[in-house]
């Protein structure tokens, strides 16, 4: 078990306040790592005060990722509440805006794409720093079963999914022999707020997408728990460029 022991470990999780966010840095924490959660509302203090009042050692720091020049402070911020220290770095935050291909806007795109895709890119760059400094380092992406197909009515999120899997193997082409593991985790159809019109009562798509789960259920935040924890530690250390579904079999369905 003291492969998964995060004892001692210092982690950053975007999009800590809520969702798969909130559960991944849970679990870190549970594991024995120190987080500075991010998000995007004051809401994301209240989120840290309340790990705290658990027993557990967390920071929150308010940014929004959409606004580049937000990012790099965040980051300085949240490094400076680790003691100028980190092992892991969760790029959970995401955005979903759903249209037509032929009316997605700019701004839905831009900002989806800033979201998803840009600030990931760039806070990995930030932490890579750090990481190749001390030979060491975990790099958790976020991507999605959209990832994997391009979906429907939803160009930008698909664009964006894609893009993570695709910089997560280019980031560990370049930085795996300096000691970092980059991988992705990409969650089938979760319960959670990103799915809301899926989830609604009387939708069908709620169920069409329960029908080719092997699994016979969508999964909940908690399932995603242990595959952040084994990318964020020792157990994953020969694992990298992986993108790795979490989706009670929806892939092979």
């Amino acid at each position: 078990m003291d492969l998964f022991d995060l004892s001692g470990h210092k982690a950053i999780v975007t999009g800590g306040t809520r969702g798969l966010g909130h559960s991944m840095a849970e679990g870190l924490m549970e594991a024995g790592a120190e987080a500075v959660i991010f998000g995007s509302s004051p809401r994301v203090l209240t989120v840290a005060q309340d790990f705290c009042a658990r027993g557990f050692l967390c920071h929150g720091v308010q940014a929004d990722l959409r606004d580049r020049g937000q990012i790099r402070p965040a980051f300085e911020k949240a490094l400076a509440l680790l003691g100028g220290d980190l092992q892991i770095l969760v790029n959970c935050a995401g955005i979903i805006r759903r249209s037509p291909c032929s009316e997605c806007s700019a701004k839905d795109w831009e900002d989806v794409l800033g979201v998803n895709l840009t600030a990931p890119f760039v806070l990995s760059q930030l932490a890579s720093g750090i990481m190749i400094q001390n030979g060491y380092g975990k790099i958790v992406m976020l991507s999605s079963m959209i990832g994997f197909f391009g979906g429907k009515g939803i160009p930008s999120y698909a664009a964006s999914k894609g893009g993570v899997n695709q910089i997560t193997k280019a980031m560990a082409n370049d930085w795996a022999d300096k000691g970092l593991n980059i991988n992705a985790i990409a969650p089938g159809y979760m319960l959670t707020e990103i799915n809301a019109t899926h989830i609604a009562e009387g939708s069908p798509r709620f169920e069409q997408f329960l029908a080719r789960i092997p699994q016979k259920r969508w999964g909940t935040v908690e399932d995603v728990k242990g595959a952040c924890i084994f990318l964020s530690s020792h157990a994953s250390d020969y694992l990298n460029g992986a993108i790795i579904p979490v989706d009670g079999g929806y892939l092979i369905g």
